[in-house]
């Protein structure tokens, strides 16, 4: 119940009662609705702005795991596109090398797709370019590996047509890795023992007790079997399709000039002749005459970590032995 009000009226002299008339009734009310109306609007405003909601925060959770799984996806397409270079350049330098093709022409490798807009019914949405740029990347790798794939199958058909040349280019170590005594010196610029000058090293030096058995590292025709300067007694091996390995600092050697021999084969000794600080195996591969790093030519009767390991020794730029 509301309340009477009274005031003094000082012509009367007496307390009369306070009449409110309508027009003023009807504007505190509305003064009352309006301001109960701001105060609302207010208190909706700094709710929606900084209080989520449950259904918000349940919805930023779906987007941050959207988010991480997004991260973890692109992550994987890194590697897998990582591990499909790697697959490409040993496809280019590695394999078609050995077999002599010409290499995948990196326009084939990496166009895109023409024709038609293929990213049409992905655009409109509030994350397209997101959605675009990883299907655009699932197009490449999916296109990537296709060619790939159809590469290795020339490859294959290749090898099937190419046994003779299989066996005959140069795969294996010409000296057992058990009887490796002292390290490797690689392929390339090393320093002469004896000049102690940095110096053009057309080989890999392996240092191995004198006696050491010495084989083939493919099919062919011995070429040469003798005394050579600075190689000492050293053993030449024709093995055809462009290709001949060279055995230097021999102690002694089991084949004659004009002798077939197969890979595998014993041709001789490690020995300490010729210019040599110790004894060890100086192994040349040429490829057209021309000295190219025995290293890719090892990787038949080795394991990938034995491999890593003579790579790695190999790689280094110490002094030579001959």
């Amino acid at each position: 119940m509301a309340k009477t009000k009274y005031y003094y009226n000082s012509h009367t002299l007496k307390y009369e009662k306070v009449k409110t008339s309508t027009k003023a009734w009807a504007f505190r009310t509305l003064g009352f609705l309006t301001s109960s109306f701001g105060c609302a609007i207010f208190l909706l405003y700094v709710g929606f702005t900084f209080i989520d909601s449950p259904k918000e925060k349940q919805l930023q959770r779906e987007v941050n795991q959207m988010a991480l799984q997004y991260n973890i996806m692109q992550e994987r397409l890194k590697q897998v596109d990582a591990a499909l270079e790697n697959m490409q350049h040993r496809d280019d330098n590695i394999y078609r090398v050995i077999f002599e093709a010409d290499p995948i022409d990196s326009d084939v490798r990496k166009a895109g797709f023409g024709g038609v807009n293929r990213y049409k019914n992905l655009e409109h949405f509030s994350n397209s370019d997101l959605m675009i740029e990883t299907a655009k990347k699932l197009d490449y790798i999916s296109k990537a590996l296709y060619i790939q794939s159809k590469s290795y199958d020339d490859l294959t058909e290749m090898a099937k047509s190419k046994v003779e040349m299989m066996a005959s280019i140069p795969a294996i170590q010409p000296v057992d890795s058990r009887k490796i005594r002292g390290g490797i010196s690689g392929f390339g610029i090393r320093i002469h023992p004896v000049y102690k000058i940095r110096k053009m090293h057309s080989g890999i030096d392996f240092t191995a007790p004198v006696g050491t058995a010495i084989y083939a590292t493919g099919n062919g025709q011995v070429e040469a079997a003798g005394a050579d300067g600075g190689y000492g007694h050293r053993v030449v091996i024709n093995h055809g399709y462009s290709y001949k390995t060279l055995y230097g600092h021999m102690s002694r050697f089991t084949v004659k000039v004009g002798q077939q021999v197969k890979r595998g084969d014993l041709i001789g000794y490690v020995g300490n002749t010729g210019t040599s600080t110790g004894p060890h195996l100086h192994y040349e591969v040429h490829k057209n005459d021309i000295p190219v790093n025995p290293i890719n030519f090892i990787y038949n009767d080795l394991t990938p970590s034995e491999y890593m390991a003579i790579l790695e020794a190999a790689s280094q730029e110490n002094q030579s032995f001959d």
